[in-house]
């Protein structure tokens, strides 16, 4: 056997080992979904919820099955997924393991944005809940354009120490300008952006979900397209240039598609922090740094993350982004102090 043989063998057993942990995480998220069907404050028993599934369930137990549980279920999953994704994207075009869209500001100033047409126009927010995605995506844009321009420095592109400490202290300005705009909500509107700035899941209908579906389904196969591209931006932009990429065009192409999957999360979810963070890097150690298979081990990895969490805040009474923050911020602590050490 010639090393080009042995070489291409074992491609072919890292790729299979990964799509089968990817497998393995699909079925985890099939299982979690099944949960969390019986799971909230009333209780479905399995055999109830297979009878409502079927039709032969009590009127009871078709509003709360259908109407209220499972809009907010498959809203977890798509949520956790975008969020995932984003942050994915972010690591691999910045090369940095802290690039996320809450940490960078990206989540903060697409609520900005939110609170703002509150305080402002909330006629607007009850004409439309299609309206919400797009008003995210217009302040997560912004932040990041912003973000963009301070991080870049002349000659050198994108820094990610820079990037890293940029987007932190933008998202703190952003965080002191929502609580001084909130001092002037009615008791309300101050309540509505409470409940987003903590992370709630608050769509309980299927609008919800037909607002924010468009976005994953677009959004998505274009981020999966990018795969190689990614792979290739993360070996660096003299070598990515040196192999004929046009660096700066991509980078700016999948910066937007980042921000807009992070954006419309934002505006049906509220600010859940630190999903963006951690499901790549589990996925990561779990299928490798290739993007064809990191993105979709990644988006099932946050999917099952924030599924899973909101399931606990159903039954608990806790909103879904503290429980996410509970599990979430000691593995931030933990890969700061890896990175210091090193």
């Amino acid at each position: 056997m010639t090393a080009n043989d042995f070489l291409r063998k074992a491609g072919r057993r890292r790729a299979a080992r990964a799509w089968t942990l990817i497998a393995v995480l699909a079925v985890l998220v099939v299982v979690v979904f099944v949960v969390s069907m019986n799971s909230g404050f009333i209780r479905l028993s399995p055999l109830s919820v297979a009878k409502t599934l079927f039709g032969a369930g009590t009127d009871k137990e078709e509003l709360i099955l259908f109407e209220l549980r499972l809009p907010r279920i498959v809203l977890s999953i798509l949520i956790g997924a975008g969020l995932a994704i984003s942050g994915c994207v972010l690591q691999g075009i910045t090369r940095n393991p802290l690039a996320d869209p809450g940490i960078l500001g990206i989540n903060s100033g697409a609520g900005l944005m939110i609170a703002i047409v509150v305080a402002l126009y909330p006629e607007l927010l009850g004409s439309s809940i299609f309206l919400l995605p797009c008003l995210a995506l217009i302040g997560a844009l912004a932040t990041a354009a912003l973000l963009y321009l301070l991080a870049r420095k002349k000659g050198e592109g994108l820094s990610p120490t820079r990037l890293a400490l940029v987007g932190i202290a933008l998202a703190s300005g952003i965080s002191s300008a929502m609580i001084v705009l909130t001092m002037s909500l009615n008791p309300e509107q101050y309540q509505f952006v409470q409940n987003w700035l903590v992370g709630s899941i608050t769509g309980t209908s299927w609008k919800f979900v037909l607002a924010f579906l468009p976005w994953v389904v677009v959004l998505v196969p274009f981020v999966l397209y990018k795969a190689k591209t990614l792979n290739v931006l993360s070996l660096g932009d003299s070598l990515a240039t040196g192999l004929g990429m046009r660096t700066e065009r991509e980078r700016v192409a999948l910066l937007v598609a980042a921000v807009a999957l992070a954006g419309s999360c934002v505006a049906v979810g509220g600010g859940i922090s630190f999903v963006g963070l951690v499901a790549p890097h589990l996925a990561r150690h779990l299928v490798g740094s290739k993007h064809q298979a990191l993105v979709p081990a990644t988006a099932l990895t946050g999917a099952l993350l924030v599924l899973a969490a909101d399931t606990v805040s159903r039954t608990s009474g806790m909103p879904t982004g503290i429980v996410v923050a509970v599990l979430g911020a000691p593995y931030f602590l933990y890969l700061l102090a890896r990175a210091r050490s090193r």
